[in-house]
């Protein structure tokens, strides 16, 4: 009996193997409708709380506000939940966010540039820092945790010493930058968050949809495989680094925009609300599993939770406890998938 006939060994196994896997697949994912539902049934309890608790909460103006803050800080985390599905990190999020934000001041106030050159070179700024860091983790095999945080060291420097420790305003170089950030092409709505949700579609597609995505998940879910099966893999993780770098390229020109200056020290602390909304949104740290819808609840889940704090006009030192906290519990639930797929 031939090894391919329905009836044989091989066939049997091979079957098994099959319904075997697309019983995992199911159940991943089962497991990744289940904890959006969570991420996003603990988004409508925070609007319910904070709702009730003060009533100027729920007013559009603040809404429009809340999702005005949160623009940047989810473009950072979409950018990352790549970086993060491969089983990486990156810890340059916050003051490469400042470097881009400064170099696109040089560009359209220093130099006099027009503004969309000023755009794309912030934006270029960002993918090579990501080249940069892609390069370490994959041809110097630095930990990602060290390479990204000499680079976070990096860029703080060089956006205090290519600034000259002083904001770079935009009011008299180019009196409509602001406007990128701040102006409404549709009425009631901020251009940033509207940049923010293209910007999330796209991810999505990129994710879902291409042979990026397909190579970020095989990366984060087994490297060694992925390379053995004839995946370049460390081409392709570098793309995933530059990637990220473009959106925190596109996260400097916004709040640069937002602030209608480049205030070289803005980015202190973003990459850990940025990689807190990642882990949120049900990304886990080991790699191999993410969404991005999932990435832009967690960024709405601290945008929300950081407002409402402030609305309630607690203390800011409380403000950073209670957002500790709430990561801490994010990692922690992170820490339970992880043990179940062991």
């Amino acid at each position: 009996m031939s090894s391919s006939e329905p009836g044989s060994t091989t066939s049997i196994v091979q079957i098994a193997v099959d319904e075997n896997t697309d019983r995992r697949s199911a159940r991943d994912f089962m497991k990744k409708q289940v904890q959006q539902s969570l991420a996003f049934g603990t988004l409508i309890a925070l609007f319910v709380f904070f709702s009730l608790a003060n009533p100027n909460f729920l007013t559009w103006s603040n809404i429009s506000g809340v999702l005005l803050a949160t623009a940047v800080i989810a473009v950072l985390a979409v950018g990352t939940t790549f970086v993060i599905i491969t089983g990486g990190i990156d810890l340059s999020l916050g003051t490469g966010m400042a470097l881009c934000s400064v170099m696109t001041g040089v560009f359209i106030t220093n130099l006099g540039m027009p503004i969309a050159v000023g755009v794309v070179g912030g934006v270029l700024t960002g993918v090579l820092m990501g080249l940069i860091n892609g390069l370490n983790v994959t041809f110097l095999r630095l930990p990602p945790f060290i390479a990204t945080l000499a680079m976070m060291m990096i860029a703080g420097g060089l956006a205090l010493v290519i600034s000259g420790v002083a904001p770079i305003y935009f009011s008299s170089s180019a009196p409509t930058f602001k406007l990128l950030a701040t102006g409404t092409l549709i009425p009631g709505l901020p251009n940033a968050v509207l940049i923010t949700l293209v910007l999330a579609v796209l991810a999505y597609l990129v994710l879902n949809r291409s042979l990026l995505g397909r190579y970020t998940f095989a990366i984060g879910s087994n490297e060694e495989a992925a390379r053995l099966s004839g995946v370049n893999t460390r081409r392709w993780k570098i793309y995933v680094y530059m990637l990220s770098g473009a959106f925190t390229g596109v996260a400097g020109v916004l709040i640069a925009a937002r602030l209608d200056s480049a205030q070289p020290q803005i980015g202190q602390g973003y990459e850990l609300q940025a990689i807190a909304a990642v882990i949120i949104g049900g990304t886990s740290l080991l790699g191999g599993r993410g969404s991005i819808l999932g990435t832009v609840i967690g960024a709405l889940i601290m945008g929300v939770l950081v407002n409402g704090l402030r609305i309630m006009s607690i203390q800011s030192e409380w403000q950073n406890i209670v957002v500790g906290t709430v990561v801490l519990i994010a990692v922690f639930f992170d820490s339970l998938r992880n043990r179940d797929r062991t």
